[in-house]
């Protein structure tokens, strides 16, 4: 079992810049890939990012490629979401999610990841 805890969101200008946190407590966190999707109002929750364990190999959805930067520091069991340039159609709940599986062609499949952060509120203002 592992326990993922997001914070760093708020509310930024368009332009701006935010880093997410993802930390994780219980199992070890180098064992698992971990995610980043995003929900918006009325929307369906969709893939933005994701890390190997090791930190080698990131993936990014198309419209954040260029924009944010996910990374990883194993030592202190917590993953990041650098995001610049932010857009007010970036704006959303953001989630982190963790999954032992290593099949690259599920990592944008929400469904795949079993456990999951509580999320945290990003808004972008235009």
């Amino acid at each position: 079992q592992v326990q993922l805890v997001e914070s760093g969101g708020g509310l930024v200008q368009a332009g701006g810049s935010l880093r997410l946190s993802c930390t994780a407590s219980g199992r070890t966190f180098s064992n698992y890939y971990v995610g980043w999707f995003r929900q918006a109002t009325g929307k369906e929750r969709e893939f933005v990012s994701a890390i190997s364990r090791g930190g080698l190999n990131t993936y990014y959805e198309d419209s954040v490629k260029g924009r944010f930067t996910i990374s990883r520091d194993n030592a202190k069991n917590t993953v990041y979401l650098q995001m610049n340039s932010l857009k007010p159609e970036d704006t959303a709940i953001y989630y982190c999610a963790a999954r032992a599986g290593t099949d690259y062609n599920t990592l944008t499949r929400s469904m795949s990841y079993p456990y999951w952060g509580q999320g945290t509120q990003v808004t972008v203002s235009s």
